[in-house]
């Protein structure tokens, strides 16, 4: 029998997006966001789209376990399950949900699948764009059906193109990577969602993004799907990142070279 987890998992992210995040855009109340730490918020959208991920997920593998946004903001010992044995599910129900509770553009849904312990299968999916990605770590990725490879072409330092998330940064480190940011062809400041910058190196938009928090849920499934393409994802220290590991800085790119040319252009000996 053909394995269909990348359709189906990737069906169900389309469903979701139909039938209980689209129909929730701009069409919260106030009632309908909350804080559930100072500075992050949450909706009815990201909670009823994380029941309806997780329930689906589970029927796709009997005996797994689901480790979401929404649900480690309840139960924070459920991380425990990112280093275990059997299939484990990071799921981000609605990534970038500071733009959705605006009416702002753009969020995503995002999955990864870890099979004892490792990264195994990630999906991306921007639904105001229409744009999925999906891949399997060391077999590929798709985007909208297509493959796609990241390090075809690599423009000189002076021509790249990418985002740094500057605003948790340490001083120092915000300081290095602002001044550095003219060697570089265009520092973007961010979008405000992971998913969508991720799929910005995957189209060839951008060629690095730089995070300073590295969520499992919101790292995960990217980092498999750029690194399934040819690229590389990185702590700044030049140690691979891997969703179970504490810490902080990431940079990814969308080839070795440009990952060194943006580490050395932006951070220097950080």
């Amino acid at each position: 029998m053909a394995d269909t987890l990348l359709d189906d998992v990737g069906g169900l992210l389309h469903e979701t997006a139909d039938q209980v995040v689209l129909p929730l855009f701009r069409k919260l109340d106030d009632a309908d966001v909350t804080e559930k730490a100072p500075g992050e918020l949450v909706t009815v959208a990201d909670r009823r789209a994380e029941e309806m991920i997780s329930a689906a997920l589970r029927r796709l593998r009997p005996g797994s376990v689901v480790v979401g946004e929404e649900g480690v903001a309840d139960d924070p010992g459920l991380l425990r399950h990112l280093r275990g044995s059997g299939d484990v599910w990071l799921v981000d129900p609605v990534d970038g949900t500071s733009n959705f509770a605006a009416g702002r553009r753009p969020f995503a849904l995002m999955v990864a699948l870890l099979t004892d312990g490792e990264p195994a299968a990630a999906w991306v999916f921007d639904p105001l764009a229409g744009t999925l990605a999906v891949g399997r770590a060391g077999e590929g990725t798709w985007l909208d059906g297509r493959p796609v490879r990241t390090a075809v072409d690599t423009p000189p330092v002076d021509a790249l193109r990418g985002a740094a998330m500057s605003r948790f940064l340490p001083p120092a480190a915000k300081a290095r990577v602002e001044a550095g940011g003219g060697r570089v062809g265009e520092l973007l400041p961010g979008q405000h969602c992971a998913g969508r910058e991720y799929l910005d190196v995957l189209t060839g938009d951008q060629q690095f993004v730089l995070f300073w928090r590295t969520l499992p849920w919101d790292h995960a499934p990217g980092t498999l799907l750029v690194r399934a393409a040819g690229g590389v994802a990185r702590r700044f220290d030049g140690a691979d990142y891997h969703p179970a590991d504490e810490g902080h800085g990431l940079l990814v790119a969308a080839s070795e070279r440009v990952w060194a040319e943006v580490h050395d252009a932006l951070l220097g000996a950080a």
